[in-house]
């Protein structure tokens, strides 16, 4: 007889923070007995903030994971609950003889469950800085016990590796109103000049943000002196590191400006 009521083990399943670990992500963290990162942390200050609301974590490092990265690893396998994990940032790193009961991933920013071969394979999406209008996703992860997932592979259950492993998304809602091109609006302020709307983005504020990333300041700082949105200037700095030599016109074009 299958015992319904067995409790489980909860892992929080998160990829692609760039440095803002939300407060719903902390909430769903501290309810969970681990958690798995996917790259692209960006930063070591998230990783330490996870650090303090769980004890039990694993990441990987992703393309935006610079030099303070070096000792995580670009691929992962470990063993939990009885489970083979094995983790990487990019799916076209995955082995194509992968010996794992679940697979993580990330990168792309969006979500993705599938099941090939009683493989489970995971990409959480990004819960980080909202990337144009993509959705805001992580995922949980339920295991079961080893004798109630005995019992469910007993019951005829057909996914032989992930056996019993419930996946839940999360979609966090956006906090702020939003243009349809994904701008967002800083809390105002007097006269703050703050960028809310599609026609207040010109190509020479994108190139001016761009000259600020050369002189390597933080999008912190490029946020404040050009009073953008921090999720705004994120976007931008974001697109001119992952496409060298992209112009400003470019990159208003690929962001629906």
């Amino acid at each position: 007889m299958r015992n319904e009521h067995k409790p489980g083990h909860r892992i929080a399943v998160i990829s692609d923070t760039h440095n803002l670990l939300r407060p719903e992500v902390a909430d769903i963290i501290k309810s969970c007995e681990l958690v798995l990162h996917g790259g692209d942390i960006s930063g070591p200050d998230t990783l330490e903030k996870i650090r303090s609301l769980s004890g039990n974590y694993y990441v990987v490092r992703g393309n935006n994971d610079r030099d303070w990265a070096s000792d995580i690893p670009y691929t992962l396998e470990v063993e939990l609950y009885g489970r083979k994990f094995f983790m990487t940032h990019k799916k076209k790193d995955i082995p194509s003889d992968v010996e794992a009961d679940v697979v993580i991933y990330g990168h792309s920013h969006r979500y993705a469950q599938d099941y090939i071969n009683g493989t489970l394979y995971l990409n959480p999406g990004s819960c980080g800085p909202r990337r144009f209008n993509q959705a805001i996703t992580m995922a949980v992860l339920t295991v079961p016990e080893k004798d109630l997932a005995e019992d469910i592979l007993a019951d005829g259950g057909t996914e032989k590796k992930s056996y019993g492993i419930t996946v839940e998304r999360i979609d966090i809602p956006h906090a702020k109103a939003a243009s349809t091109s994904g701008v967002v609006c800083s809390e105002a302020k007097e006269t703050s000049g703050v960028v809310c709307t599609p026609n207040q983005v010109t190509a020479d504020l994108i190139r001016k943000i761009g000259t600020d990333l050369e002189r390597h300041r933080s999008v912190a700082d490029i946020a404040a002196r050009r009073n953008v949105s921090r999720e705004l200037t994120e976007q931008i700095v974001r697109l001119y590191v992952t496409h060298p030599g992209v112009t400003a016109e470019q990159i208003m074009s690929k962001m629906g400006l």
